[in-house]
């Protein structure tokens, strides 16, 4: 929320993780599977460490998430993601004129960057109040092309959360169905137990299938813990719209590595252990975070880092992630973290197996491509 967020200066990443690919292509249609919707999952595994586990390395291992420990060594670091689900989604009014508001980011300077439907009812100027919370109310600073505007709320800090809570709705993916919207139990269930640091639009979903009882086994275990945070942005349910894939500008989320995260990722390592990614989310900021040699160091500010195959990785090891969707940005990152032909036959050997896909789904744990659990590498 404007006040909970960092403002003003974000510091760079140490080094930009990949150059851009100019002049290569890549079909989306590379990327394409069939899933019957039965596969949809509309809720989750109860408890939720009993979900199914999908471990894909040199061969295929069918297991529950509950048998994480036993897939980990002590020494191994899971780094997770600590963002947490506000309710984002709002019914604004201007006039007489309904708009659909779901919020996306907070920017530095306290305004947010929203999704809009109806957007060519705003412009710059006009002021909009909010359905369920009297004097709630944002200024339009700005209309994108994209159906993107920037909103200056009246309320900041608590006063933002609290009118939020009272006026918003969980934006949950558009594939759970709730035709009355969201219930009392999404409330809960679509939030993970990792969950502090409020900011973000939809859930990092891998961090889902975590509850205390798993977690006291990863210690028991010897498997050390490190939290970032990544707010994950409404971007995350926009389609690929480009054929050619290079050509796709993702979209940008506001993340933070401190010094401690860091530093006890980079000592797990030198000690010889495996750095496990808790879901793209984290993936994706750790990619960003991490100089040339694979050090992380701290990072606050925004990234667009958009994994395809050819990603030369540096600081992840292992990835645990949900099953995504076809066409996604999403399942590009799991192709181009174990590779495009084993994770088709991954994905088809789910299908054909029953596992259950996307935000309430099953998850599979993905060994980087070239080291097939032989120890920290990098392709």
């Amino acid at each position: 929320m404007p006040g909970r967020f960092p403002a003003g200066k974000h510091r760079d990443p140490p080094s930009t993780p990949n150059p851009p690919r100019i002049g290569t292509r890549m079909d989306l249609s590379e990327f394409d599977f069939d899933l019957p919707p039965e596969r949809i999952a509309q809720h989750p595994a109860r408890p939720r460490e009993a979900a199914r586990l999908l471990s894909v390395g040199a061969a295929l291992a069918d297991r529950q998430v509950r048998d994480l420990p036993a897939l980990l060594a002590p020494g191994d670091i899971l780094v997770s993601n600590d963002t947490r689900v506000i309710p984002a989604q709002l019914s604004a009014r201007r006039g007489a004129a309904r708009v659909g508001i779901t919020l996306d980011r907070p920017l530095p300077d306290g305004t947010w960057h929203a999704l809009a439907r109806n957007a060519r009812r705003l412009r710059a100027g006009d002021e909009i109040g909010f359905d369920g919370a009297p004097d709630f109310r944002a200024v339009v600073r700005a209309r994108a092309d994209d159906g993107g505007v920037t909103l200056a709320f009246n309320r900041t800090g608590e006063a933002f959360a609290a009118a939020l809570r009272q006026a918003g709705r969980l934006a949950l993916p558009p594939y759970i169905d709730r035709p009355e919207g969201p219930t009392a139990e999404d409330a809960a269930d679509y939030q993970t137990v990792f969950a502090r640091t409020e900011g973000a639009v939809a859930a990092p979903t891998a961090g889902l299938h975590f509850t205390p009882a798993l977690l006291a086994a990863l210690d028991a275990r010897g498997v050390k813990r490190a939290t970032l945070t990544l707010h994950v942005g409404a971007g995350t349910f926009l389609p690929v719209r480009e054929a050619n894939v290079s050509a796709h500008r993702m979209h940008a989320e506001w993340g933070e590595i401190d010094s401690e995260t860091a530093d006890a990722v980079n000592a797990a390592r030198a000690a010889g252990g495996r750095v496990v990614a808790v879901g793209t989310t984290s993936l994706r900021l750790l990619e960003t975070a991490a100089a040339a040699d694979g050090t992380l160091r701290p990072f606050a500010g925004e990234t667009d880092l958009f994994i395809l195959p050819g990603h030369r990785f540096r600081a992840v090891d292992r990835l645990l992630t949900n099953f995504h969707l076809p066409r996604s940005t999403l399942f590009m990152l799991v192709c181009a973290f174990a590779g495009t032909a084993r994770m088709r036959a991954a994905y088809a050997h789910a299908v054909a197996s029953g596992y259950r896909f996307y935000s309430y789904g099953d998850a599979c744990l993905l060994e980087l491509a070239g080291t097939d659990g032989d120890g920290p590498g990098r392709s």
